[in-house]
């Protein structure tokens, strides 16, 4: 009898335990059956490096660089309401304590922030939203391992030089032209 009780006890800390609030992850999961998203992973082979030409810091940096996530609400004349109601979401999301914002330019209507998840040194996921009423709204999450500052610019001049795989985007051209 006692036995069952302790068992009791475990599974209930187990389950209290278990991380029950939002994230942009759980949103992305959430949403990516929703008509009025598109949801597209990236990953880094779209961007046809050819890595012999990079310098110590940008392989580096490229190394740090997992994958990208992207979220996109399009506006149209029947889902007004629901863009509020998701854009009301990301927004109670990114308040959250473990997204730190870097920056936000616009207004809270309109505009774009960003946010980073980890520490200066060790930043696991950076994210930008960027809303528009009259358009949508956009979530991009680039996620990686120890990414710091330097590495964020050093990724810049990588894609400054990268020959974009576009096939891996035609799921978001397609989007954009409806």
């Amino acid at each position: 009898m006692k036995s069952r009780y302790i068992i009791l006890v475990f599974f209930g800390l187990f389950l209290a335990s278990c991380n029950s609030g939002s994230s942009l992850q759980k949103y992305f999961v959430e949403n990516a059956e929703n008509k009025n998203f598109i949801v597209l992973d990236v990953s880094p082979s779209i961007l046809n490096i050819d890595k012999a030409k990079l310098s110590e810091e940008q392989s580096k940096a490229l190394q740090s660089f997992e994958k990208i996530n992207l979220l996109v609400f399009k506006i149209n004349d029947k889902n007004k309401a629901q863009f509020e109601v998701e854009r009301a979401k990301i927004g109670l999301i990114l308040k959250d304590v473990q997204y730190q914002q870097l920056m936000k330019f616009g207004s809270g209507k309109e505009g774009a922030s960003v946010s980073y998840v980890g520490s200066d040194d060790h930043i696991e996921e950076f994210v930008v939203f960027a809303n528009k009423k009259e358009i949508g709204f956009a979530v991009v999450r680039v996620l990686g391992k120890d990414m710091n500052p330097a590495n964020i610019m050093a990724m810049i001049s990588v894609l400054k030089s990268s020959s974009i795989d576009m096939e891996q985007l035609k799921p978001l051209q397609e989007l954009l032209k409806k």
